[in-house]
This record gives C-alpha cells, sequence and structure tokens, in this order.
C-alpha cells in the first residue's frame, strides 16, 4: 500500500499549468474581438509566464506584479491579463520562501489600491473619495488575501504531510531493524541450543561408546545396556534437535515441549549412566518456576555435565546443587583437571551459560574450584 497521498506528477503538473494558461488566453479572445489592442498585449505577457510559477515563483511574480504596474499606467479598465496576478501570488505563497510570500501580499494590497484608483478614474464612478473607494479595495483586496491564504495553507499543507512521511519511513526503518535484530537474537539463541544438544549429546555417546568397545569383550551384557544407552541419548538429540530446526519453519512443529527444571533429575540420571560419578541436591518435589528461567537452568547443568565428561577425567566426582526461593541457585562442582586442561579457543559452552543467565536478569561465574577442580555457579532471579 502507498503510503504517499495522491497528487500530480512531474508530467500531470505540466499540463495542468498548460491548460490553465491556455484557458485564460481563450479569455483573451474578448479583447481581440472588440479591437482592445494594449489590453490584449498586457494579457498576453501577463499570463504566458505562469507557465513556469512552480519553479520560479518569485520571478512569475515580480514580471506579473511589474506588467500589472504597467498597464495601470497604459490601460485604465480591467483586463483578464490581471487574472495573472493572484495566480502569481498563489504560486509565490505555496512554493516560495515565507518572507517573499510576505513581499507579495503587500505588493498585493498596494496594487488593489492602484487597481481601485485606477478603475474609478476610468469608469467615471464620481469623486475620488474613501467612500467611493472603498468597496473596490476591499474586493480587490480580499482576492488577494484569498490567493496568499490559499497558497500558504497549501504549503503548510505540504509541509504536514512531508513530515508525516519522513516519520512513517523512519518507524519503518526502526521496525526493520527491530526485526533484524529479533532475528538475530533468535539464530544466537538457537546456537546455543544446537550448541547444547549436540555437544551432551555426543558426549554421552561417544564416552558409552568407548566403554561398551572395552566392556564388550569380558561381558557382551554390559554393551547390549550400553547401546541402549546410547540409542535412548541418540533419539533423544534428535528430537531436541526436530524442534530446534522447527523453529525455523511456519506453523506447528509437533514435538515435545522444551525441557525446564524437573527435567535436571533426568541429566544426573543419564550422566551416572553414562560413568560419572554425580552427587545430587535436588529439589524434592515439582517446583514452579517461569518457562524460561527453568530452561536457562536446565542447559547450564546440562553443559557443566558436558564439561565434566570432556575435560575433568574418568575418576573425577561431580557435585550437582539447584535450590528454589526467591531465585534459582544452580551450583555445578568436580574435583577433576578440568581447570587445566587445554583449550582451543572456540568453545562456546561457558559464553552460551553467561549469556542464558544474563537474559534472565542473572549471574554466572565459571572458573578453578578452591582445592581443585572446576565450579560453575549461576543465580537466576524469579
Amino acid at each position: 500500500m502507498d503510503r504517499h497521498p495522491w497528487r500530480l506528477g512531474p508530467r500531470g503538473r505540466r499540463w495542468f499549468d498548460r491548460l490553465l494558461v491556455a484557458g485564460l488566453l481563450l479569455l483573451v479572445m474578448g479583447h481581440v474581438v472588440a479591437g482592445q489592442l494594449p489590453s490584449t498585449v498586457f494579457s498576453v505577457l501577463e499570463l504566458l509566464p505562469l507557465l513556469w510559477r512552480r519553479r520560479h515563483a518569485w520571478p512569475v511574480f515580480l514580471a506579473v506584479a511589474a506588467l500589472s504596474a504597467a498597464q495601470a499606467v497604459v490601460v485604465d479598465e480591467p483586463t483578464v491579463g490581471q487574472l495573472a496576478f493572484p495566480v502569481a501570488l498563489y504560486s509565490l505563497a505555496r512554493w516560495s520562501p515565507r518572507w517573499q510570500g510576505i513581499v507579495g501580499l503587500l505588493v498585493g494590497y498596494a496594487g488593489a489600491l492602484v487597481a481601485a484608483v485606477r478603475w474609478m478614474l476610468g469608469f467615471g464612478a464620481g469623486e475620488l473619495t474613501a467612500g467611493n473607494l472603498t468597496p473596490y479595495a476591499v474586493t480587490i483586496s480580499a482576492i488577494v488575501t484569498a490567493a496568499w491564504a490559499l497558497g500558504f495553507a497549501a504549503q503548510e499543507r505540504e509541509k504536514y504531510v512531508a513530515s508525516l512521511v519522513a516519520r512513517a519511513e523512519q518507524a519503518e526503518r526502526m521496525a526493520e531493524r527491530e526485526v533484524e535484530l529479533a532475528a538475530r537474537d533468535e539464530r544466537s539463541r538457537i546456537a546455543r541450543e544446537m550448541h547444547d544438544v549436540v555437544a551432551h549429546g555426543l558426549s554421552v555417546i561417544v564416552i558409552q561408546a568407548d566403554g561398551a568397545r572395552y566392556a564388550a569383550a569380558k561381558d557382551p551384557d554390559v554393551a547390549v545396556g550400553t547401546l541402549e544407552t546410547i540409542a535412548s541419548t541418540g533419539r533423544e538429540a534428535l528430537t531436541e534437535m526436530r524442534r530446534l530446526l522447527g523453529l525455523l519453519r511456519d506453523g506447528d512443529t509437533g514435538v515435545a515441549p522444551q525441557p525446564g527444571l524437573d527435567d535436571v533429575r533426568h541429566l544426573v540420571d543419564e550422566a551416572r549412566a553414562a560413568g560419572t560419578r554425580v552427587e545430587a541436591d535436588l529439589p524434592a518435589a515439582p517446583v514452579d518456576v517461569p518457562d524460561g528461567v527453568g530452561l536457562a537452568a536446565y542447559r547450564i547443568v546440562q553443559e557443566a555435565l558436558t564439561n565434566v565428561r570432556k575435560h575433568a577425567g574418568p575418576a573425577a566426582t561431580v557435585q550437582v546443587r539447584v535450590a528454589v526461593d526467591r531465585e534459582v541457585e544452580v551450583d555445578v562442582r568436580d574435583d577433576g583437571r578440568g581447570a587445566a586442561a587445554p583449550s582451543d579457543g572456540h568453545g562456546l559452552g561457558l559464553v552460551g551459560m553467561r549469556e542464558r543467565a544474563a537474559v534472565h536478569g542473572g549471574t554466572l561465574e565459571a572458573g578453578p574450584a578452591t582445592g581443585g577442580g572446576f565450579a560453575v555457579s549461576a543465580r537466576l532471579p524469579l
């Protein structure tokens, strides 16, 4: 939908001015028929400059005003050409600076007085008195005022419409910027989710696969159970990946809801099944927290356990504590060698955890723990 108001284009404006001048010139034929040569000449000279009244309003007005003054000296009766003066004054008030419009208005009042005097003398309307002169001067001044007022109002309206269009364009640009920022935030969120899902799922699968490979030679039954855990972890990871990819499509994805705080217990059980020694202190009953906070706490625990499996070493013990009061407290600490583990500089886990906490107005601290190991501590206000 076009937000700009309808108006004539450049070609339409040119044709309008041509038709206006042509229509007024047709009226000049009355002077031609009557044999009034001076009136005909002055009328044609006054009307022709109106073809350029839009782009050169000030020079056109000066030319029309000068010709009108000269006409008052030569011709003592009204002519068709005098219609050019209100048109030129209207154009001046509409398309020229304010001061030029004021000057044109004052010139028009002076011209009204001169025209009234000249016509009274030409028509022989009696003595030149204020009482006889006033009706003529007031009538002509009213025409001058109306022409100037219409031009001034049109200029103000044009400025107002231009300001509205500018505001609309600015609002549209701001809306596009907000959409772009929202899309960028959503991509970052999806990237964090994908990182959590893939890193956690693959770390469990790799550890279980290594364990199954060594255990299969001695106890095939252990390998069967391990393969079941691998299959279950892989299915859960695929389910979450489908959900995340579904965010990139329109419509219902038809997948399971996002995990929450109560699902942290499943992370602990999964870590224990993978062979990690975990000591957990979790809320006994289901807790009611906002979905976003619950998801953030779940992902922080998930990423922390993933880092334990990747960096702490096989003999590490990890302590997981989640408490809910005025805020959700998450503490994950291990006694492994994760603090001294080398980093390739490409990890996004700690950055993602801090961003999740910051989104909900919380804080997260992660680093080497006192006495050895690595600790992650998050506080998410409710």
